[in-house]
């Protein structure tokens, strides 16, 4: 059974970082894109980054450019979103999914995890 698992949220001050992982099981990791989502109380789920199979593109919202960084390692079956100079707007559930890279976020979603939440907050 394929299976996502985000981890890592958690409450954070303004400014502040936090990592968050996206660890995968029951299927072959680097045959799939992986896209971070997020979801804040009383919006629309959107977009964050998506990273291809290999590794070797990325793709970010404008909202979280140059401050989150998305890797890969396809050996430990995780993808990671490095989450730097958060803000209070950043607050959010943020859940992970398989797909396949686009050049803006990932389509064709067909697994999703549970999401963990991310407070920024003073």
């Amino acid at each position: 059974q394929s299976q996502l698992v985000e981890s890592g949220g958690g409450l954070v001050q303004p400014g502040g970082s936090l990592r968050l992982s996206c660890s995968a099981s029951g299927f072959t990791l680097d045959w799939y894109a992986i896209g971070w989502f997020r979801q804040a109380p009383g919006k629309e789920r959107e977009v964050i980054s998506c990273i291809s199979s290999s590794g070797g593109h990325t793709n970010y919202a404008d909202s979280v450019k140059g401050r989150f960084t998305i890797s890969r390692d396809n050996a430990k079956n995780a993808v990671y979103l490095q989450m730097d100079s958060l803000k209070p707007e950043d607050t959010a559930v943020y859940y992970c999914a398989r797909g396949q890279f686009r050049p803006i976020g990932c389509g064709t979603l067909d697994a999703w995890g549970q999401g963990t939440p991310v407070t920024v907050s003073s």
